[in-house]
This record gives structure tokens, C-alpha cells and sequence, in this order.
């Protein structure tokens, strides 16, 4: 049984549609055809979504062709995969984001200077929408070229709703985003049980985590975390902006 007659087997398994399957993945139905008919092969950003769309492993899907190429998995790369299914799904995502771009980069330079197409990155419609495991394409977000006013290191733009960090970020303006690690006065994106913010960050030396509004007329709009309040938070990144004097500093 080929690589395609596995994928179509097990996503009847699933009883999910080739439609439903394309939209995990981030392409088309006809693009899930050509995979299942052998017509094309997914590229390596797509492959970590579809193994994870499927619940399945790479020594499942390419069973025979392993046999026959003697190409399993090594123990470094079985070791990788194991690490990757025990993330979260916020974790898995952002692996997969990492190895997009990687793999963007790497068409780049390969391709030479002038010749390759440019990257392209995720813009959320909402901050809301940034913190989803799987956005629904052309739905919460769509994809945008790397070149203009987006800065080479961006991993993915987010349109920001409301006054709180104005006038630095305007309502309805677009930031842009990389996994960057956040030092006091950095302005990020964060989710708090649930919500997902765009805030200046300051942590105390007693591990109280600040999520500052840049527009001090909006302070009603901060976030105070005590390490032992039992709140949830996560930094989907940081915001590609000059770092900001912290409040009262």
C-alpha cells in the first residue's frame, strides 16, 4: 500500500472528509487528492500537520516505503517526534510555525537572491484569533508576504482591537510578532485564562508578572498575576517594537 492509499485509509478511519482534512492542513481539497492519488507529495511544512491531523506517525504512513528505501527513523529523529505529540496543541503549532519558516528559508537560499517567491506569514484578524491551535484559513487569519513594512524576523502579524495601547499601537493597526524572549519593557501577546491580550510585560523579583496598557488613561486595563494566584498564562510572542519605560520607572 503506497503513502497516499495509507493517508485515505486512515482518514476514513477518522471518518473525516477530504475537505475537513484540507483545512487542518491549510490547502485545498484537490491539493488532499493529489496527495491520496499520488499526483504530488505534501511539502515538509505540511507533513507535521498532517501526521498530527491524522493521529498517526511517519512509520505508519510510509510503512512500505520505508521497507523498501531503509529509510527508518533514526533514534534522534524518533525521539524528536515522540517530544513533538506530547506538546500541547498551543506547543505543536508553534513547532510547526518554526519549521515553516525554516523550511522558507532554507527555499530561499537555495533558490539565490531575486529568484525565490517571498515568505509568506500568518496575520491574525483578531489577537483573539492568535491564540487558536489550528485557525480556520481565510476565516481567523489569512497569509501575507514578508516584504514591504514587514520586518524579516516576523513569524506572524496580529490586527489589534481597542484603545489600550495607544497612540504607540493604534486600534485596528497591525503588529507583528516573533518567539523572540521577552525582557522588561518588551510588548507581547499574551493569553490569560482564555483571553488573549496586547501588553507591555514587567516581571518583580518576587515573580509577580505585569501586563501593562501602554495608554496609562487605560490602566483600568492591566493585568496582575501573583506567581500563587493560579492563573494561566502564555506569551505567543514578542511584539516587534522598541522596549517602553515601565510604568512609575
Amino acid at each position: 500500500m503506497s503513502f497516499g492509499e495509507r493517508m485515505r485509509a486512515r482518514r476514513g478511519e477518522l471518518d473525516m472528509t477530504r475537505a475537513e482534512l484540507a483545512a487542518l492542513l491549510g490547502v485545498s481539497p484537490s491539493a488532499v487528492g493529489n496527495y491520496e492519488t499520488g499526483v504530488s507529495f505534501p511539502k515538509e511544512e505540511i507533513m507535521l500537520r498532517l501526521f498530527d491531523s491524522l493521529e498517526t506517525d511517519p512509520n505508519t504512513l510510509f510503512q512500505d516505503s520505508f521497507r523498501h528505501n531503509k529509510q527508518l527513523l533514526d533514534p534522534r529523529e524518533r525521539k524528536l517526534l515522540e517530544d513533538y505529540r506530547g506538546l500541547s496543541a498551543l506547543g505543536r503549532e508553534t513547532v510547526r510555525t518554526m519549521v515553516e519558516a525554516l523550511c522558507a528559508y532554507r527555499d530561499e537560499a537555495e533558490a539565490g537572491p531575486g529568484t525565490a517567491e517571498p515568505r509568506r506569514i500568518p496575520l491574525y484578524r483578531t489577537p483573539a484569533a492568535a491564540g487558536y491551535a489550528a485557525p480556520a484559513f481565510g476565516e481567523d487569519f489569512d497569509y501575507i508576504p514578508v516584504k514591504g513594512d514587514v520586518p524579516p524576523a516576523a513569524e506572524f502579524g496580529v490586527r489589534i482591537q481597542g484603545d489600550s495601547m495607544a497612540p504607540y499601537i493604534a486600534d485596528g493597526s497591525v503588529v507583528y510578532v516573533n518567539r523572540d524572549p521577552l525582557k522588561a519593557g518588551d510588548v507581547g501577546i499574551f493569553c490569560v485564562d482564555g483571553d488573549v491580550f496586547c501588553k507591555q510585560y514587567y516581571k518583580d523579583p518576587a515573580g509577580i508578572v505585569y501586563l501593562f496598557s501602554l495608554n496609562r488613561a487605560r490602566a483600568d486595563a492591566d493585568v496582575v498575576l501573583s506567581s500563587a494566584g493560579g492563573r494561566s498564562l502564555v506569551c505567543f510572542g514578542r511584539v516587534i517594537l522598541r522596549s517602553f519605560p515601565l510604568p512609575g520607572r
